[in-house]
Protein backbone atom coordinates (compact mmCIF):
# COMPACT_ATOMS: atom_id res chain seq x y z
CA UNK A 1 0.00 0.00 0.00
CA UNK A 2 1.19 3.49 -0.87
CA UNK A 3 2.33 6.09 1.81
CA UNK A 4 -0.39 8.42 -0.20
CA UNK A 5 -3.35 5.77 0.22
CA UNK A 6 -2.42 5.00 4.13
CA UNK A 7 -2.49 8.48 4.71
CA UNK A 8 -5.85 9.26 2.85
CA UNK A 9 -7.96 6.03 2.91
CA UNK A 10 -10.98 6.05 0.71
CA UNK A 11 -14.02 6.53 2.01
CA UNK A 12 -17.33 4.89 0.62
CA UNK A 13 -20.03 7.07 -0.66
CA UNK A 14 -23.10 5.83 0.78
CA UNK A 15 -26.49 7.26 -0.93
CA UNK A 16 -29.50 7.15 1.16
CA UNK A 17 -32.83 8.30 -0.57
CA UNK A 18 -35.27 9.80 1.41
CA UNK A 19 -39.06 8.94 1.94
CA UNK A 20 -40.05 12.22 0.07
CA UNK A 21 -37.65 11.80 -2.76
CA UNK A 22 -39.48 12.82 -6.16
CA UNK A 23 -39.15 9.94 -7.77
CA UNK A 24 -40.65 7.54 -4.73
CA UNK A 25 -43.46 9.71 -4.46
CA UNK A 26 -44.02 9.48 -8.14
CA UNK A 27 -43.94 6.11 -8.29
CA UNK A 28 -46.58 5.55 -5.35
CA UNK A 29 -49.08 7.92 -6.79
CA UNK A 30 -48.57 6.01 -9.77
CA UNK A 31 -49.33 2.73 -8.58
CA UNK A 32 -52.32 4.03 -6.95
CA UNK A 33 -53.53 5.48 -9.20
CA UNK A 34 -53.59 2.50 -11.00
CA UNK A 35 -55.52 0.31 -8.19
CA UNK A 36 -57.99 3.30 -8.05
CA UNK A 37 -58.23 2.99 -12.14
CA UNK A 38 -58.52 -0.78 -11.97
CA UNK A 39 -61.24 -0.53 -9.56
CA UNK A 40 -63.26 1.67 -11.13
CA UNK A 41 -63.46 0.04 -14.77
CA UNK A 42 -64.10 -3.66 -12.38
CA UNK A 43 -67.27 -1.43 -11.04
CA UNK A 44 -68.26 -0.13 -14.77
CA UNK A 45 -67.96 -3.40 -16.11
CA UNK A 46 -69.73 -5.31 -13.44
CA UNK A 47 -73.02 -2.45 -13.79
CA UNK A 48 -72.62 -2.77 -17.70
CA UNK A 49 -72.95 -6.86 -17.20
CA UNK A 50 -75.58 -6.07 -15.06
CA UNK A 51 -77.48 -4.18 -17.21
CA UNK A 52 -77.01 -6.12 -20.16
CA UNK A 53 -78.07 -9.32 -18.24
CA UNK A 54 -81.50 -7.39 -17.10
CA UNK A 55 -82.13 -5.77 -20.70
CA UNK A 56 -81.58 -9.23 -22.07
CA UNK A 57 -83.72 -11.04 -19.48
CA UNK A 58 -86.23 -7.99 -20.18
CA UNK A 59 -86.06 -8.72 -23.85
CA UNK A 60 -86.47 -12.11 -24.03
CA UNK A 61 -89.59 -11.85 -21.75
CA UNK A 62 -91.29 -9.30 -23.24
CA UNK A 63 -90.09 -9.42 -27.24
CA UNK A 64 -91.39 -12.35 -28.43
CA UNK A 65 -92.12 -11.52 -32.09
CA UNK A 66 -95.96 -10.89 -31.44
CA UNK A 67 -97.54 -8.58 -29.15
CA UNK A 68 -98.70 -9.36 -25.74
CA UNK A 69 -102.52 -8.65 -25.28
CA UNK A 70 -102.42 -9.49 -21.31
CA UNK A 71 -99.27 -9.19 -19.17
CA UNK A 72 -98.61 -11.76 -16.72
CA UNK A 73 -99.37 -8.95 -13.74
CA UNK A 74 -103.01 -8.72 -15.62
CA UNK A 75 -103.51 -12.54 -15.47
CA UNK A 76 -102.73 -13.18 -12.10
CA UNK A 77 -104.73 -10.14 -11.09
CA UNK A 78 -107.69 -11.96 -13.23
CA UNK A 79 -106.70 -15.14 -10.97
CA UNK A 80 -107.53 -12.62 -8.10
CA UNK A 81 -110.71 -11.32 -9.38
CA UNK A 82 -114.31 -11.82 -8.62
CA UNK A 83 -115.61 -15.06 -9.21
CA UNK A 84 -118.76 -14.71 -11.16
CA UNK A 85 -120.96 -18.12 -11.31
CA UNK A 86 -122.77 -19.22 -13.88
CA UNK A 87 -124.86 -22.16 -15.15
CA UNK A 88 -121.77 -25.19 -15.73
CA UNK A 89 -122.52 -26.06 -19.42
CA UNK A 90 -120.19 -26.79 -23.03
CA UNK A 91 -122.03 -25.29 -25.75
CA UNK A 92 -120.81 -26.51 -29.25
CA UNK A 93 -121.35 -24.56 -32.34
CA UNK A 94 -119.77 -25.89 -35.73
CA UNK A 95 -118.39 -23.11 -38.62
CA UNK A 96 -116.20 -22.86 -41.38
CA UNK A 97 -113.72 -20.82 -41.81
CA UNK A 98 -111.14 -20.36 -44.78
CA UNK A 99 -112.51 -23.46 -45.71
CA UNK A 100 -111.28 -25.02 -41.99
CA UNK A 101 -114.28 -26.60 -40.62
CA UNK A 102 -113.99 -26.26 -36.70
CA UNK A 103 -116.04 -27.36 -33.66
CA UNK A 104 -115.86 -24.60 -30.66
CA UNK A 105 -116.72 -25.73 -27.40
CA UNK A 106 -117.72 -22.61 -25.25
CA UNK A 107 -116.80 -23.12 -21.67
CA UNK A 108 -119.44 -21.90 -19.18
CA UNK A 109 -119.40 -22.40 -15.22
CA UNK A 110 -116.20 -23.86 -14.84
CA UNK A 111 -113.40 -24.64 -13.39
CA UNK A 112 -110.30 -26.23 -14.70
CA UNK A 113 -107.47 -28.47 -13.36
CA UNK A 114 -104.61 -31.50 -14.79
CA UNK A 115 -105.14 -34.35 -13.73
CA UNK A 116 -103.25 -38.04 -14.40
CA UNK A 117 -106.25 -40.39 -14.14
CA UNK A 118 -108.72 -39.94 -16.90
CA UNK A 119 -111.88 -39.11 -16.52
CA UNK A 120 -115.07 -41.48 -16.44
CA UNK A 121 -118.15 -40.50 -17.97
CA UNK A 122 -119.83 -41.61 -14.55
CA UNK A 123 -118.25 -38.83 -13.14
CA UNK A 124 -121.52 -35.98 -13.53
CA UNK A 125 -119.14 -33.08 -12.28
CA UNK A 126 -116.85 -33.82 -15.43
CA UNK A 127 -117.58 -31.20 -18.20
CA UNK A 128 -115.15 -31.64 -20.95
CA UNK A 129 -111.83 -32.92 -20.56
CA UNK A 130 -108.50 -33.00 -23.51
CA UNK A 131 -104.77 -33.77 -23.22
CA UNK A 132 -102.77 -30.52 -22.39
CA UNK A 133 -98.80 -31.03 -22.41
CA UNK A 134 -96.60 -33.19 -24.56
CA UNK A 135 -94.34 -35.97 -23.46
CA UNK A 136 -91.96 -38.04 -24.86
CA UNK A 137 -92.45 -42.10 -24.45
CA UNK A 138 -90.38 -42.40 -21.51
CA UNK A 139 -92.58 -39.78 -19.28
CA UNK A 140 -90.36 -36.98 -19.60
CA UNK A 141 -93.35 -33.78 -19.89
CA UNK A 142 -92.17 -31.16 -22.69
CA UNK A 143 -92.39 -27.32 -21.55
CA UNK A 144 -93.65 -26.67 -17.95
CA UNK A 145 -96.33 -28.39 -16.44
CA UNK A 146 -98.36 -27.85 -12.42
CA UNK A 147 -100.27 -30.27 -11.19
CA UNK A 148 -102.76 -29.44 -8.04
CA UNK A 149 -99.09 -27.34 -7.03
CA UNK A 150 -96.68 -29.83 -7.68
CA UNK A 151 -94.10 -28.74 -10.21
CA UNK A 152 -93.45 -31.62 -12.90
CA UNK A 153 -91.14 -29.80 -15.40
CA UNK A 154 -90.35 -26.08 -15.48
CA UNK A 155 -89.52 -24.92 -19.31
CA UNK A 156 -90.18 -21.81 -21.03
CA UNK A 157 -89.21 -22.77 -24.19
CA UNK A 158 -93.12 -22.44 -25.08
CA UNK A 159 -94.23 -19.22 -24.79
CA UNK A 160 -98.06 -20.19 -24.62
CA UNK A 161 -99.94 -20.95 -21.38
CA UNK A 162 -102.70 -21.59 -19.24
CA UNK A 163 -103.36 -21.30 -15.51
CA UNK A 164 -105.72 -22.46 -13.34
CA UNK A 165 -106.33 -21.01 -9.42
CA UNK A 166 -109.34 -21.05 -7.53
CA UNK A 167 -112.02 -21.62 -9.55
CA UNK A 168 -110.12 -19.36 -12.25
CA UNK A 169 -108.73 -20.15 -15.23
CA UNK A 170 -106.92 -17.58 -18.05
CA UNK A 171 -104.72 -18.25 -20.91
CA UNK A 172 -101.77 -16.03 -22.00
CA UNK A 173 -98.36 -15.59 -24.08
CA UNK A 174 -95.40 -15.13 -22.11
CA UNK A 175 -91.85 -16.26 -20.91
CA UNK A 176 -92.27 -15.06 -17.63
CA UNK A 177 -92.51 -17.74 -14.49
CA UNK A 178 -94.63 -14.70 -12.23
CA UNK A 179 -98.26 -16.50 -13.43
CA UNK A 180 -96.84 -20.44 -12.73
CA UNK A 181 -95.19 -19.43 -9.20
CA UNK A 182 -98.73 -17.61 -8.62
CA UNK A 183 -100.12 -20.90 -9.45
CA UNK A 184 -97.43 -23.18 -7.80
CA UNK A 185 -98.59 -21.18 -4.46
CA UNK A 186 -102.27 -21.27 -5.12
CA UNK A 187 -101.66 -25.10 -5.82
CA UNK A 188 -103.59 -24.54 -8.95
CA UNK A 189 -102.42 -26.15 -12.54
CA UNK A 190 -100.37 -24.92 -15.32
CA UNK A 191 -98.70 -25.74 -18.19
CA UNK A 192 -97.16 -24.45 -21.23
CA UNK A 193 -97.81 -25.26 -25.23
CA UNK A 194 -96.94 -23.61 -28.46
CA UNK A 195 -98.28 -19.79 -29.03
CA UNK A 196 -101.11 -20.30 -32.11
CA UNK A 197 -102.34 -16.75 -31.85
CA UNK A 198 -101.36 -13.85 -29.45
CA UNK A 199 -103.14 -10.26 -29.52
CA UNK A 200 -104.95 -11.61 -32.19
CA UNK A 201 -101.50 -11.94 -34.71
CA UNK A 202 -100.04 -15.39 -35.70
CA UNK A 203 -96.20 -16.06 -35.57
CA UNK A 204 -93.93 -15.78 -38.02
CA UNK A 205 -93.75 -20.04 -38.04
CA UNK A 206 -94.46 -23.14 -36.49
CA UNK A 207 -92.60 -25.76 -35.39
CA UNK A 208 -94.96 -28.35 -35.88
CA UNK A 209 -95.59 -29.44 -39.64
CA UNK A 210 -97.41 -31.96 -41.66
CA UNK A 211 -101.46 -32.04 -41.36
CA UNK A 212 -103.21 -33.73 -38.49
CA UNK A 213 -106.22 -33.29 -36.25
CA UNK A 214 -105.59 -30.21 -33.86
CA UNK A 215 -106.99 -28.53 -31.00
CA UNK A 216 -106.55 -25.44 -29.01
CA UNK A 217 -107.81 -23.40 -25.93
CA UNK A 218 -109.00 -19.90 -27.37
CA UNK A 219 -109.96 -16.69 -25.62
CA UNK A 220 -112.42 -14.90 -27.75
CA UNK A 221 -113.39 -11.36 -25.76
CA UNK A 222 -113.61 -12.70 -22.37
CA UNK A 223 -114.88 -16.25 -23.22
CA UNK A 224 -112.78 -19.43 -23.07
CA UNK A 225 -113.44 -22.11 -25.85
CA UNK A 226 -112.15 -25.88 -26.69
CA UNK A 227 -111.46 -25.82 -30.62
CA UNK A 228 -111.22 -28.83 -32.13
CA UNK A 229 -110.69 -29.74 -36.15
CA UNK A 230 -112.86 -31.45 -38.09
CA UNK A 231 -110.27 -32.55 -40.40
CA UNK A 232 -106.13 -33.11 -40.39
CA UNK A 233 -104.88 -29.31 -41.03
CA UNK A 234 -101.84 -27.56 -41.19
CA UNK A 235 -100.94 -25.82 -37.91
CA UNK A 236 -100.69 -22.66 -40.00
CA UNK A 237 -104.42 -23.07 -41.75
CA UNK A 238 -105.81 -23.92 -38.33
CA UNK A 239 -104.59 -20.62 -36.51
CA UNK A 240 -104.97 -18.45 -40.09
CA UNK A 241 -109.17 -19.59 -39.35
CA UNK A 242 -108.77 -18.78 -35.59
CA UNK A 243 -107.02 -15.34 -36.49
CA UNK A 244 -110.09 -15.15 -38.89
CA UNK A 245 -112.63 -16.12 -36.50
CA UNK A 246 -111.83 -13.22 -34.22
CA UNK A 247 -110.05 -14.88 -31.46
CA UNK A 248 -107.68 -12.93 -29.31
CA UNK A 249 -105.35 -15.84 -27.90
CA UNK A 250 -104.73 -19.13 -28.71
CA UNK A 251 -102.72 -21.83 -27.42
CA UNK A 252 -102.15 -25.46 -29.03
CA UNK A 253 -103.52 -28.92 -27.10
CA UNK A 254 -101.95 -32.31 -27.97
CA UNK A 255 -104.01 -35.11 -29.16
CA UNK A 256 -105.91 -33.69 -31.48
CA UNK A 257 -108.02 -37.05 -32.20
CA UNK A 258 -107.87 -38.53 -29.38
CA UNK A 259 -111.04 -39.73 -27.51
CA UNK A 260 -112.63 -37.53 -24.76
CA UNK A 261 -116.11 -36.65 -24.27
CA UNK A 262 -118.38 -33.03 -23.65
CA UNK A 263 -121.18 -33.02 -20.85
CA UNK A 264 -124.71 -30.65 -22.63
CA UNK A 265 -126.60 -28.81 -19.46
CA UNK A 266 -128.98 -32.09 -19.54
CA UNK A 267 -126.07 -34.13 -18.30
CA UNK A 268 -125.91 -36.53 -21.15
CA UNK A 269 -122.19 -36.82 -21.78
CA UNK A 270 -121.33 -36.72 -25.75
CA UNK A 271 -118.22 -38.89 -27.38
CA UNK A 272 -115.16 -36.48 -29.19
CA UNK A 273 -112.56 -37.99 -30.88
CA UNK A 274 -112.03 -41.45 -31.12
CA UNK A 275 -111.04 -44.53 -28.92
CA UNK A 276 -107.85 -45.05 -28.79
CA UNK A 277 -107.46 -47.80 -25.84
CA UNK A 278 -103.92 -49.60 -26.41
CA UNK A 279 -101.74 -45.87 -25.90
CA UNK A 280 -104.30 -44.61 -23.28
CA UNK A 281 -103.70 -47.31 -21.21
CA UNK A 282 -99.99 -47.81 -22.28
CA UNK A 283 -99.43 -44.03 -20.88
CA UNK A 284 -101.69 -44.45 -17.64
CA UNK A 285 -100.89 -42.22 -14.83
CA UNK A 286 -98.07 -40.21 -17.16
CA UNK A 287 -101.07 -38.54 -19.49
CA UNK A 288 -101.79 -34.99 -18.06
CA UNK A 289 -105.60 -34.76 -18.67
CA UNK A 290 -107.25 -30.84 -19.17
CA UNK A 291 -110.52 -31.34 -16.77
CA UNK A 292 -113.27 -29.15 -16.32
CA UNK A 293 -115.74 -29.39 -13.89
CA UNK A 294 -118.79 -27.94 -12.71
CA UNK A 295 -117.76 -25.25 -10.42
CA UNK A 296 -118.03 -26.31 -6.52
Amino acid sequence: MSEDNMQHPEVPVIIIERDDEPKASFWHNTVALTVAAIGILGVLSMAVLASLYIGYKVYNEDHIGVPISVTPAQNIEKLKGHLQKETAEVVLTRDTILDVPLDFYALHGLQAGIQFEEPDAADTTVYLYSRCADYTPDGKYLGSLVAEGQEMQNDCSRLGYMAMADGRMVIGISRSDEVKDYVIERRGSFFRQFILLSGGVMPLRYYLHGKVERRAIGRKDNQLYLIATCHKETLWDFADALREYGFIDAIYITGGNDYCFYRTRDGMAHDIGTQNIIQRESMRGIIPWLVFRKME
